[in-house]
């Protein structure tokens, strides 16, 4: 496997709008509404992420992208706490170990940028993404953190990082 994860481009933004939605059509999730898939800033996550103390990530194989990951300072987090965002894999990708080295890779740039959390929001039927979080240490909180405008998700994880 000669997967490379780099930096996101301008030019990643058409395929990274479409690996996102398509994973929803992927795994059956009935209602986007309130979630990253109607979220108008999914087809520009270049300009997105171009906010201070944030990075989206894609894997990328003979020049094919499989797939994003990053982390955002979202809005009314508790301090030193970023959100796990735009995860996602095609579906070629999954199972394959690529989606635990976007992680891995984000978790890295969290710590660098001196983040001390890592928070994410999730839904049930991305039960495969859910069980790698558990397997990284993210632990189930009670309710949404911050502001980050996906009502639609009623899964709330966070890690301390060490």
């Amino acid at each position: 496997m000669s997967v490379i994860i780099r930096e996101n481009r301008k030019e990643d933004n058409k395929i990274l709008a479409k690996i996102i939605r398509t994973s929803f059509h992927d795994f059956e999730v009935s209602s986007t509404n309130g979630t990253v898939y109607s979220d108008p800033t999914t087809d520009d996550l270049y300009s997105l992420f171009q906010t201070g103390k944030s990075a989206l990530f894609v894997a990328e194989e003979d020049g094919l992208i499989l797939g994003c990951c990053g982390i955002f300072p979202t809005e009314n987090l508790p301090e030193n706490t970023t959100e796990l965002v735009k995860f996602y894999l095609t579906k070629e990708a999954r199972g394959k170990g690529i989606g635990k080295l976007l992680m891995e890779k984000c978790v890295e740039k969290a710590k660098e940028l001196g983040y001390q959390q890592v928070y994410l929001e999730s839904l049930p039927e991305f039960s495969k993404a859910v069980s790698i979080y558990e397997k990284q240490g993210f632990r189930y909180l009670e309710k949404a953190l911050g502001n980050s405008g996906h009502s639609g998700c009623n899964l709330w994880m966070i890690k301390k990082l060490d």
